[in-house]
């Protein structure tokens, strides 16, 4: 994936084919945050392209809470 600087405007197909390489790799197992830190963009950008590209996002991981019996 190309480098790209922070808050530079990402448009058309470039845009697209950033989404495409985002989800591909999303989908192959990388987190939203590592993904953020791989490309210079922030995570709540990585969330939207994802979400924009039809990505099925994962639910949060972490230790679920049980009931106490």
């Amino acid at each position: 994936m190309a480098e790209l600087k922070k808050g530079t405007r990402v448009t058309g197909g470039d845009r697209d084919k950033l989404a495409a390489d985002l989800k591909r790799k999303y989908e192959a197992g990388q987190s939203i945050r590592l993904l953020a830190a791989s490309s210079g963009r922030s995570y709540g950008f990585v969330h939207r392209m994802l979400s924009e590209s039809g990505a099925s996002l994962r639910g949060r991981g972490g230790a679920t809470r049980r009931k106490a019996s």
